[in-house]
């Protein structure tokens, strides 16, 4: 590993990472809870058709993953993400981009506690209400907010200490997968599951399993690489090979996961359909099934597993959070305290943030599957943002020095941007009512903030350059709400819905591009990043 080193303790990160961990520190970040619920949850909407959403969802990330891939080489500054926005279409882009990170941010190490105690439930039944919900009781609540405290703690090791400790947790997070397919693969007689219940799943549920089941919660973690990017030594190389190298692992893995799960279940499971799938222990799935099968040692090293493969990405998710933070107090979009660094030169202040507004979360969503739906949501959204980025720097910056240029970027990055948008529609008109709305209030009080305490101007604000984020948000709101989801008015079918969703996304595209910074301001823009003014 790579051991370059800048200023440490004067609010400069350690360069300490290496291209095996910052893969590492991607792969740790999807294999989480994800996997020890996903597979269930797509199973009970799309049926058998549900090991097809996890490869849709596995190319849909790829396209982004690609774009940022490039980008990333561009800006190899920890918090990248806050720094691309800031650069194409000025600070206040920049500003409420880093806040929405953040936010995408903040829950996962929340819901990857909650993974923990749900699994622990079944044997240790204090956890979850008894009425089925997977809610939180008191005990669940405190005891989660003391696992997120342990991931807190653990971050406050230098980097390079910490991308160890989270490759040895890594090589468990792989096995233990792999072992798990291997053992309900062998052990299992049902394959006319495959056929069972033909009747009781639809091709749309293939497409919705994607944000509903976890599934594009399950390969968010691609983005760590980039937010750690500041603390590697040879950025070009090593970022591009572990953001695309992480998805191609992890896709292969959940995609064994859910086979091999399916081919675990029997007739008598699906009795009542795959929408009513139940069988005893389902609340941790992977180990109730194994424990049917008669592979106790199996469930055993399962409950082992719900402790490690959750919390190492809960773990990792803090020092990523926390690394946005740094950026948003770097680009003054916050506190410059936020910059802070202990003598290894870890943001200590980003960490106490995480943690606090990380048990924040766990009271408005009390149970895993509500807050991986929140979380799919806003991640999703934001990165929509890398397509359109990458776009405008290809125009203004053709120039400038890309160590991973995207081949096909001109047909890639616009078919990134549509598929981001897509999964945005399939989430559902409630969660998006909920996620626009929270959106648009935010943004009222940043402006309220801006233009009334601060007394700033309009053009000041940059209200030209990002009115194209009214229409983008605004047309996909009103898109779902004619489809075909929950509340929503069923005016498009779900497929009319889908074709008008990419159409809407090559609209606002256009005026994303017309409203971008003017080259030579984002070309100085960029050279002040890269020198860290």
């Amino acid at each position: 590993m790579a051991s370059t080193e800048t200023m440490a303790g004067g609010g400069k990160l350690r360069r300490d990472a290496g291209v095996i961990g910052l893969l590492f520190a991607s792969t740790t970040s999807m294999i989480g809870s994800g996997w020890l619920f996903g597979a269930y949850h797509a199973s009970k909407i799309a049926g058998p058709l549900s090991v097809w959403s996890w490869v849709i969802g596995a190319a849909i990330i790829m396209l982004i993953a690609l774009c940022f891939a490039e980008l990333s080489t561009m800006f190899s500054k920890s918090g990248a993400l806050v720094h691309m926005s800031h650069a194409s279409h000025g600070a206040t882009l920049g500003r409420l981009w880093g806040w929405m990170l953040f936010l995408s941010y903040a829950p996962v190490p929340a819901v990857e506690a909650e993974g923990i105690v749900t699994y622990a439930n079944n044997y240790l039944p204090y956890f979850l209400r008894g009425d089925g919900s997977g809610t939180l009781t008191l005990v669940g609540f405190i005891t989660s907010a003391l696992l997120l405290s342990v991931l807190a703690l653990l971050n406050l090791l230098a980097i390079k200490a910490l991308l160890k400790v989270n490759n040895t947790v890594t090589w468990w997070k792989i096995a233990v997968p792999l072992i798990t397919v291997v053992g309900l693969i062998a052990a299992s007689s049902h394959w006319g599951v495959w056929h069972a219940a033909p009747g009781t799943y639809k091709a749309q549920g293939m497409f919705t399993a994607i944000p509903a089941a976890g599934i594009v919660f399950s390969f968010l973690g691609f983005r760590t690489a980039i937010d750690l990017g500041g603390e590697s030594a040879n950025p070009g190389r090593n970022i591009p090979m572990a953001v695309i190298g992480s998805v191609i692992l992890a896709a292969i893995v959940y995609i064994l996961l859910q086979v091999a799960f399916i081919m675990a279940l029997s007739q008598g499971d699906l009795a009542n359909g795959w929408s009513s799938l139940s069988f005893k222990g389902s609340a941790g799935p992977f180990a109730g099934l194994a424990a049917t099968l008669g592979m106790g040692w199996l469930a055993l090293l399962l409950y082992v597993d719900a402790y490690v493969s959750p919390g190492g990405t809960g773990l990792i998710y803090v020092t990523g959070g926390s690394r946005i933070l740094y950026a948003v107090g770097d680009t003054e979009s916050g506190p410059s305290a936020l910059t802070h660094t202990t003598r290894h030169g870890v943001p200590w202040l980003a960490v106490a943030v995480m943690w606090a507004v990380g048990v924040f979360f766990l009271l408005p969503f009390p149970a895993w599957q509500l807050l991986v739906g929140y979380i799919s949501s806003i991640t999703v959204l934001t990165y929509g943002l890398g397509p359109i980025v990458l776009m405008v720097l290809r125009r203004s910056q053709p120039d400038a020095e890309r160590a991973f240029r995207l081949k096909g970027a001109e047909f890639l990055a616009p078919l990134a941007f549509i598929a981001s948008n897509l999964v945005i529609y399939w989430t559902g008109f409630y969660t998006d009512s909920i996620l626009f709305g929270m959106l648009l209030g935010g943004f009222a009080v940043y402006a309220v903030v801006f233009h009334v305490v601060q007394k700033k101007s309009a053009s000041e604000f940059g209200w030209g350059h990002i009115g194209w984020l009214a229409l983008w948000f605004g047309g996909l709101w009103v898109i779902t709400a004619l489809g075909t989801s929950d509340h929503a008015l069923n005016v498009l079918n779900f497929w009319g819905g889908m074709a008008l969703v990419a159409v809407w996304s090559l609209v606002v595209i256009w005026f994303a591009l017309r409203a971008a910074l003017p080259a030579e301001e984002t070309g100085a823009l960029m050279e002040r990043i890269q020198r860290g003014n």
